[in-house]
């Protein structure tokens, strides 16, 4: 399931990149979310502001970070600020416009496991943990959400709750006090999905090109809900593609 010249991976990268805007100043996580984040401040999006956790702010770097301690990072900032200003100046002082998070567990309405899989008490697979996201998932004006989709990640009920998405629905964050407005994108390998505008489930927008909706719904826990005017992603440009592959050469390279 992938267009001619890209792969669904690719495809995924490219479409979550196109999200982001010159004005926005982005939470950026490791992995897939640093990926999209970087080829959308090298091609649409120069003006973009990329802070990552550990307190770099404007980072700019020509390899993808293997962490967030990564060197490039420090490197390539316009400045590097201690972690507890980052967090109480920068991101629950609500200057941040977009949090950019992956799920190791993700459910319909875009609550995100990070910590364990099974009982938390006897887990069967132990997690990184939070880090940051659960901070970035409440305080960030909004929050995008990229990975690969797998019956295993996209759960009917995810096994621990790390990042609040939207609760049980409706206005679930609301409730709490919480005035972000949480997750607003989800881009998988196969499709863009968005919430919706008042139950806030997640339901698929956009197919990548290739990609059936039985697709889609095979490799997802959940009864999936299509919008009503299905649109087909734009396959990625020359340039988004070329960037990406740009990018990840020299990463591997270095």
């Amino acid at each position: 399931m992938s267009g001619p010249g890209f792969t669904p991976e690719q495809m995924m990268t490219v479409a979550a990149a196109r999200a982001l805007t010159s004005d926005d100043v982005c939470f950026v996580g490791i992995g897939a979310p640093s990926s999209a984040c970087n080829v959308a401040r090298l091609t649409h999006a120069p003006g973009i502001t990329l802070i990552y956790e550990s307190g770099t702010i404007g980072a700019a770097p020509k390899v993808l970070p293997l962490s967030i301690g990564d060197g490039e990072l420090c490197e390539t900032a316009v400045t590097t600020v201690s972690v507890p200003e980052m967090f109480r100046y920068w991101l629950q002082g609500g200057r941040i416009t977009v949090g950019f998070l992956s799920a190791a567990q993700l459910d319909r309405y875009g609550n995100i496991n990070t910590t364990v899989i099974g009982d938390y008490h006897h887990p069967k697979t132990r997690l990184p943990g939070g880090g940051g996201a659960p901070e970035i998932a409440t305080s960030c004006g909004e929050v995008f959400i990229t990975m690969k989709q797998s019956l295993r990640g996209m759960v009917e009920k995810i096994d621990f709750f790390t990042s609040f998405g939207h609760g049980d629905g409706g206005d679930a964050r609301a409730k709490l006090g919480i005035s972000t407005k949480g997750p607003t994108l989800l881009v998988t390998d196969l499709a863009v999905w968005k919430p919706d505008p008042e139950t806030k489930e997640f339901m698929v927008t956009s197919l990548h090109p290739g990609v059936t909706g039985d697709a889609v719904q095979a490799t997802c826990g959940w009864k999936v809900k299509f919008a009503d005017r299905l649109e087909e992603t734009a396959p990625p440009s020359g340039l988004e593609l070329a960037t990406l592959r740009d990018l990840k050469a020299r990463s591997d390279h270095d």
